[in-house]
């Protein structure tokens, strides 16, 4: 048991994160076995934990001291799990808990830096546990085979198998790796589309003056929303379209491709690798893959996701100085 005590301090954030987010109960007809803010923290438990919804149901079942930590009597059965996912993991709830998270961070200076730039990125997410040795058996046993039209098939299936994939866009403070915002999409194509509402509620949680992001955001449109519309220097490299010795013609990524030609913004455009970083994270510590089967339910796993990794930074802050811990549990216990 000797990891059980960080698992621990994570359901307590999400319990205090559930309490000030829901009401206690969803109906006054309820059976009023277990509040929301208490199922909220046991579906948060379940992604830190990379448990399905029995797996956590037991995990519960032979934690007694988790349970009491939060005001539980009893372990949720994992239906009743499974139903208050599809509650309280809804669009609008989400935004709500990274609303309140960037509060936090803010009462402890977590976003605001001048040197630390928003960096902006999108990975892609597993839509199913997949066994690597199983595909690299698979890429053998093709290369194995005599080259025949049968190419145009695994092509096909691959851009099916693509176009069903989970994709998440992230917008992460440099300074302290805290997800600003998040949007969950399925299948792959362009990122473009995604920065504007990705520094709009960035914008929004917190101070940010300039934003760093892979060529694959850009455009001269999203260099005219970042400055004119918003205030914020956008650094984005111009290698999007077809390749030439010649500058673009327009205005803003012209003046990207003479920047950094001669390296004007290499040190600050060089924390776009701490969005890298935040993908990683993810992976690692909760997983690449997805146990929903809808495209609407992976969605609302990623967004459950996100949050996760904010209260896992957040409890890595709350390690830190007393001055540091008294502000966090001020501000946690606040209505």
């Amino acid at each position: 048991m000797e990891t059980c005590k960080s698992p621990r301090t994570v359901l307590l954030w999400a319990h205090h994160l559930g309490q000030q987010i829901f009401a206690d109960y969803s109906c006054r007809f309820s059976r009023h076995d277990f509040t929301l803010p208490q199922l909220f923290a046991c579906l948060v438990l379940r992604e830190h934990q990379k448990k399905s919804y029995r797996g956590v149901e037991a995990l519960l079942r032979d934690c007694p001291q988790w349970r009491a930590a939060i005001g539980m009597r009893g372990a949720p059965d994992h239906n009743t799990l499974c139903r208050a996912f599809k509650l309280l993991m809804k669009p609008g709830n989400a935004e709500r808990m990274l609303d309140l998270q960037a509060r936090w961070a803010r009462r402890l200076g977590m976003v605001h830096s001048a040197a630390k730039p928003l960096a902006i990125d999108s990975s892609m997410f597993e839509s199913h546990h997949v066994s690597r040795h199983f595909e690299k058996r698979c890429r053998q046993s093709r290369r194995a085979q005599p080259k025949n039209p049968s190419k145009k098939q695994h092509n096909r299936r691959r851009s099916r198998t693509v176009k069903r994939l989970p994709k998440l866009s992230l917008a992460v403070s440099s300074k302290s790796h805290l997800i600003l915002a998040a949007h969950a999409t399925t299948g792959g194509g362009g990122d473009q589309p995604h920065l504007r509402p990705l520094l709009l509620h960035a914008r929004r949680r917190g101070k940010v003056k300039s934003v760093v992001a892979d060529g694959g955001y850009d455009s001269e449109e999203n260099h005219c929303i970042a400055r004119q519309e918003m205030k914020v220097r956008s650094i984005i490299p111009p290698t999007s379209g077809r390749p030439s010795a010649r500058p673009p013609p327009t205005r803003h990524r012209r003046n990207m491709y003479h920047r950094f030609k001669r390296k004007a913004d290499q040190k600050l455009y060089g924390q776009r690798w701490q969005a890298e970083t935040v993908n990683s994270m993810i992976k690692r510590n909760l997983g690449s893959a997805l146990r929903a089967r809808t495209a609407r339910r992976r969605s609302c796993e990623l967004m459950l996701r996100v949050v996760t990794h904010n209260l896992m930074i957040f409890r890595r802050v709350s390690r830190g100085s007393r001055q540091s811990r008294t502000v966090l549990l001020i501000q946690l216990r606040s209505k």
